[in-house]
């Protein structure tokens, strides 16, 4: 195993190891909540959610990589070349559209009473549920192309006419057709992305007139103490941030991969370490905005209630 391999898998390891730790630790965190009788938040649903997509990717493109890169290659058959880079297509298209989801119905729950988001606010809780459902049916379908093409290099002996991509191989076809596979795959991406840089220019200029509206009835700076709602709205907005940055030169490069002929391990390296950088990071963003577990029993205690966190 050659030293440049050997290191790579352990990048590759390192940010599945720590995405996968995050992830279920968040996980662990909302079942702490509902077990503790505490009545979950709209958005809760939404992030179990973009936590299964991204255990998903992490599953298929952490695994994949380092299993590769550590020498375990031969165990990479046609059902893992069709499989992993399926789960990790699904998966990733998925996290993209619960992202757009969270950032749409938290820009709905803030909105002023007098905004054309208003008369959303009672129908977007009744949505959630038939919004995610869409979003999976929608990438399971987009992303057959990845098992309907991929098969491993190794079984195949003819490899001059297939495009290689380190242990796997896809056909090789014109660059008209491959332009519109990559356009296939990557025109939900942009959908999503361009309806959370929307939202997100919606909340900003919410909590921004709010802010200004505080100081103008107050003649104060505003309470250090934020609301629940003003809480929630830095963290989706910090997550959408990252989310854009990472996801859009994930997609970027995943186009790029799909119009090479053969594309270097470099840049199949790049693609794959993007890839797995929102699915890593998004636990902790969270993570670092709830309150304390124990904070939220004392709350619980407090009240014969369950309190609401909305």
């Amino acid at each position: 195993m050659a030293t440049r391999d050997l290191a790579v898998g352990v990048i590759f390891l390192i940010q599945t190891v720590v995405g996968i730790l995050g992830n279920f630790s968040l996980l662990y965190h909302y079942f702490f909540l509902y077990f503790t009788g505490c009545r979950p938040r709209s958005t809760d649903l939404i992030v179990k959610n973009l936590i299964v997509a991204n255990i998903l990717v992490l599953f298929s493109t952490g695994i994949h990589n380092t299993m590769m890169y550590f020498g375990l290659y031969h165990i990479i058959s046609d059902f893992g070349c069709k499989i992993f880079p399926y789960a990790r297509g699904v998966g990733r298209g998925v996290s993209i559209g619960t992202t757009c989801l969270l950032s749409v119905f938290q820009a709905i729950t803030i909105s002023p009473r007098n905004s054309r988001w208003a008369v959303l606010k009672g129908k977007a809780a009744k949505c959630i549920i038939p919004s995610i459902v869409l979003c999976w049916v929608l990438q399971i379908l987009v992303n057959i192309i990845y098992p309907m093409f991929l098969t491993s290099s190794l079984s195949n002996k003819n490899i001059t006419n297939r495009k290689s991509f380190n242990y796997c191989s896809a056909e090789r076809h014109d660059k008209t057709r491959d332009s519109l596979y990559a356009a296939l795959l990557s025109f939900p991406d942009v959908i999503f992305l361009a309806f959370m840089l929307w939202t997100s220019g919606c909340m900003v200029f919410i909590l921004y007139r709010h802010k200004q509206r505080m100081q103008h009835f107050l003649r104060t700076n505003v309470s250090s103490t934020s609301s629940p709602e003003s809480r929630a709205t830095k963290t989706i907005l910090l997550l959408v941030s990252t989310f854009v940055c990472c996801n859009t030169l994930s997609t970027t490069f995943h186009i790029v991969l799909s119009l090479f002929d053969n594309p270097n391990r470099l840049l199949l390296n790049i693609t794959s370490g993007l890839t797995l950088c929102f699915p890593s990071i998004s636990p902790f963003l969270f993570m670092a905005r709830e309150q304390s577990i124990h904070g939220l029993l004392c709350q619980c205690k407090e009240h014969k209630v369950p309190p609401s966190y909305e």
